[in-house]
């Protein structure tokens, strides 16, 4: 780990506002980034904030929303946000060989046309940085216009999130090891 983590004793007054608005929320606890984050105060509140939101109020529930985190993670490379939402894509129903699938980098096969689309235009942001017209107006007829701006949104915070914790080098928990080659 770069970074030494703050204490919620060692905070400043604006930094403990942010952690404690962060347990206040429905995670409960802070989101590991935004221990990173507390360096910039302002910048936490409003990266976690986006972060609850996305995690828990988008158009999606967890098993279709954690396609893109998935996705976001495995392009990074981003060990721990893989560690995490591997769990949070299994308890929300996902498919584990789909979770295998976007380990390994090979395409997953989808019986929701909503998984299948969600997985194409997180690819093709990360790899292609944008949608081709076919892609796009899929996503708008399969997602609608909201819920395409919501998977913009996941890929791009998670994107911040697999930054952080790579440049940090945010450590597994102990005794776990990275599936992530």
């Amino acid at each position: 780990m770069r970074l030494k983590l703050l204490s919620p004793g060692e905070m400043s007054p604006d930094q403990k506002s942010t952690y404690d608005e962060s347990i206040a929320s429905k995670r409960g606890r802070p989101p590991p980034p935004m221990m990173a984050w507390l360096n910039s105060p302002e910048m936490a509140r409003h990266a976690t904030r986006l972060g609850a939101f996305l995690r828990f109020d988008t158009l999606f529930p967890a098993k279709l929303s954690e396609i893109a985190i998935l996705v976001t993670a495995r392009h990074w490379t981003s060990h721990y946000e893989w560690y995490a939402h591997k769990r949070l894509a299994l308890q929300g129903g996902m498919d584990p060989k789909i979770i295998d699938d976007i380990r390994d980098r090979r395409t997953p096969k989808f019986d929701d046309p909503k998984g299948q689309t969600i997985y194409d235009v997180a690819k093709s942001l990360h790899e292609g940085h944008g949608l081709s017209k076919a892609l796009y107006d899929e996503a708008v007829k399969v997602l609608s216009e909201r819920g395409l701006v919501e998977i913009i949104g996941l890929c791009g915070y998670y994107t911040m999130v697999s930054m952080t914790l790579n440049t940090f080098e945010f450590e597994l928990p102990e005794g776990q090891v990275s599936e992530l080659a």
